[in-house]
Formats: structure tokens, sequence, C-alpha cells
């Protein structure tokens, strides 16, 4: 009579598990995409090992360093196998920590689910134009440094405190700005003060019916705190999990201690089913990016018209001006001549 029981045992620790979610909700690991100690063959060719590396990326025991406290490097893990789930959640367990002092480091890791895979480029050590979904743990606010006259102006609501997570949906059309830190195609995100801290640090993106939400857990009280809920964000089936990192002239440890993919089963109602279109391309719902700031709003066409209509014809005021001056000038310097 043990066996039942123990069976019974182990399909209320699957259910009850570290990702119960919602009521209503169960959770299932899936190893083909979940990474954890000891890193057995990881990168390499032919193995079973589901995940690939990039870059300077490099392997111990304890961690994965996806770039060392060193400028201008670039790493990068990326599974192997597409994911082919409707609903899922993705928890990440990483330290970012270096000898940089606040604000002088840089420059952060993304976590990725997208349709390319191994592909390095200028977003945290990842492509431009990508297709899918974006997490990024900005480290170094660019924006605030560059434009110090212009963050002045801001209200207190649209500053931003560093490190700061952010979200972005991606068609492939979109370019992240780094001069920016994101901020014109964010379309939410939040504080989070993760550098040198002598805790564990995690941080969850849950995708589960098409609601967009990230959670973090960082200041070692086992606690879960908001900090993404977005609504209607359609993903296709068939992308793959990635995490990507890169140093510039600022630098820091980005270690992934582990990545943990759980497969989300839940109930839906028929309407909800109906719903539940064939998704080909990434897209939100009443898409409206974070950035709100009046003095970075872009100019419509018939307001750009009237500035450049009203400054030619500004211009042409100015030259009959200085001719009518220009021929009195004359006048008068004949009369004196004469």
């Amino acid at each position: 009579m043990a066996l039942p029981w123990l069976r019974l045992c182990c399909l209320l620790a699957a259910v009850l598990s570290p990702g119960q979610a919602d009521s209503g909700t169960e959770e299932y690991l899936k190893r083909e995409h979940s990474l954890v100690k000891p890193y057995q063959g990881v990168g390499a060719t032919g193995s079973n090992t589901h995940w690939d590396l990039q870059g300077n990326t490099m392997v111990t025991s304890h961690f994965i360093r996806l770039t060392p406290d060193l400028q201008s490097k670039q790493g990068a893990i990326w599974n192997r196998v597409a994911c082919l789930m409707q609903d899922w959640e993705v928890q990440v367990h990483f330290k970012v920590h270096g000898q940089g002092k606040k604000n002088l480091n840089g420059d952060g890791f993304a976590i990725w689910y997208t349709k390319d895979r191994m592909q390095p480029g200028t977003v945290f050590g990842s492509k431009d134009l990508f297709s899918g979904l974006g997490i990024f743990m900005d480290t170094y606010p660019n924006e605030e440094k560059q434009q110090e006259a212009k963050k002045r102006r801001y209200s207190s609501s649209n500053q931003r405190i560093f490190p700061y997570i952010s979200a972005m949906v991606n068609n492939g059309s979109l370019s992240y700005d780094h001069s920016r830190d994101g901020r014109p195609i964010t379309i939410g995100g939040c504080t989070a003060l993760v550098r040198n801290l002598n805790h564990d640090t995690f941080v969850v993106i849950r995708y589960l019916k098409r609601r967009l939400t990230v959670m973090i857990n960082i200041e070692g009280k086992n606690e879960w705190k908001d900090c993404i809920d977005i609504p209607g964000v359609k993903l296709p089936l068939g992308y793959y999990f990635g995490i990507s990192s890169a140093t510039g002239d600022l630098t820091d440890n980005h270690d992934i201690i582990s990545v943990k993919v759980y497969q989300l089963t839940v109930q839906r109602t028929a309407e909800e089913t109906e719903l539940d279109d064939i998704v080909l391309v990434p897209s939100v719902d009443n898409l409206k990016f974070e950035d709100d700031d009046l003095d970075y709003e872009p100019m419509s066409g018939l307001t750009l018209f009237f500035i450049v209509f009203f400054s030619l014809v500004g211009l042409m005021v100015l030259a009959v001006i200085g001719i009518i001056v220009f021929q009195k000038w004359q006048e008068q310097s004949r009369k004196r001549f004469y």
C-alpha cells in the first residue's frame, strides 16, 4: 500500500510546488526549458542538454556568468527547445554584483522569449529589431546622464530610479533606444535595487490568458512584489527562451543561478477558448507606452506643417523688412552725396 500513497504525495508536491499560481491554476516544471545546478553538459554539442552558450559566458559549479566584471563583454544562454505552451511562467534566480559604485556600473541583462535565438547584438547582448518579448534589467541610467537638462523638467512620476525593470513586446519593427533606456517603447516597468545584495534575488515572468505579469523577490523576505501587469499581450507559440547580458565602459558580473520554466494549466470558459485564436505576430491590445513625457512627445504631421509654414512666413517678412531698410539707406546715401 506504500506505493499509492507515495504517488499521491508526489502529485500533491507537484501541484503545491513553488510554481503554484493563482487559484485554479496548476504549474508543472518543464525540464526541457529549465536550467539548474550542476549544469551538466550545458553548451556541449550533441549532449542531452537543452541550452547553448554564447559569447563570454562561463559555466561554474554554482552559477553561469553571462559577463564578467570587465569592459565590452557580451554573453548569453539560449534554450534549444521551442516553447509550445500556451500559458507559462519563467522563474529566474540571478545575482548582479561588481566593484562599480552606485550608478557607475552596467549595463544589465535581458530575459527573452523571441523568434530568433543565438543572435548577438546591441540590446543587452542580443539582437535589436527582435520579434517577441524582452524583459530588461537595466542597471545604468543612460538617459539621465546624457540629458540632465531635460531630466530636471520631468515630473516626479516620470523619473526612473535605477536599476530598473522594463518590458517590451516587439513585432520586429521597433528599435530599442539605449540612449533613452528604452523609454519610448516600454509598456511597463518598476525599480528593482538588485546590485551587490547578500541574499538571493529572483524575478518571475508569467504569461497566463494573454496577461503578462512580472514580479520580483529581491528583499530577502521571501515575498513577491508586483512590478508589471499588462493584459492583452499576444505572443506566438514556438519561440525560444534566452537570457543575455552586456557590459560597456561600465561593468558588472551578471550571474544566472537557475532558470525554472513551468507550464500553467488553467480552465477556460467557452468564450475565452473561442477568443484564443492563433497568434502569428507579437502584439499588445490597446497598446500604450509607458513614456508620456511631453518633452519627448513626437509632433503630428499637422503640427510640423504649421511650424514650417509660419517659420517660412517669418523669414519672408524679415526679408521684406530688410529690403525696405536697405533701399531707404541707399536713398539717404545718394542725397548726402549730391
